[in-house]
């Protein structure tokens, strides 16, 4: 086996990307502090062709070294908005169609494997705080939530993890990204 060069791998450019059709999927950061985990989320939801990134509360946004860092330029090419409160990112969101979805282990919530993704809809995926997780408020106002199974002795997965194993598991049910 031999390593693919990046022509090989024919990566699109950021014009390209913009253009390119998108999975009809918002991931929503929500008072999240480690500019290392902004920077993976958009580096992700470049890979999965995700349409855009919400940044909410105290979330740092883009330009930023520290974003960058692990971004790795996914910043440009990945579209992405800010809402001073995550509360007004779903109002927004909800207007435009987009059902809500919180990735929270509450009472009720639907486990990441078990989950139906309709094709027709459009969904948002709300990830909270690395130490608080997602408000409650939030969770509220979620049309339902969504929780990673887990056999450790921790509760909770890294929140660029997380997002990254939710994203997938949108994209691989995508029947258009995957030929």
């Amino acid at each position: 086996m031999k390593k693919k060069s990046m022509i090989e791998l024919q990566r699109i450019s950021c014009k390209e990307f913009k253009a390119a059709r998108k999975l009809p999927l918002v991931v929503v950061l929500d008072d999240v502090r480690s500019m290392n985990n902004i920077g993976s989320v958009f580096r992700t939801a470049d890979a999965f062709v995700i349409n855009h990134i919400a940044l909410c509360g105290i979330t740092a946004t883009p330009p930023h070294t520290e974003i960058h860092k692990t971004a790795l330029g996914a910043e440009e090419s990945v579209d992405w908005k800010y809402y001073n409160d995550v509360c007004e990112a779903i109002t927004d969101l909800r207007s435009q169609g987009y059902t809500i979805c919180a990735i929270e282990q509450v009472q009720g919530s639907i486990s990441l494997p078990d989950f139906k993704i309709d094709e027709n809809r459009k969904y948002a995926i709300i990830l909270g705080n690395e130490v608080k997780g997602v408000k409650q408020e939030a969770v509220d106002m979620s049309d339902c939530c969504i929780e990673i199974p887990q056999c450790g002795t921790k509760h909770s997965l890294n929140v660029s993890i997380t997002a990254g194993l939710v994203m997938w598991e949108f994209f691989k049910h995508s029947e258009i990204f995957l030929k």
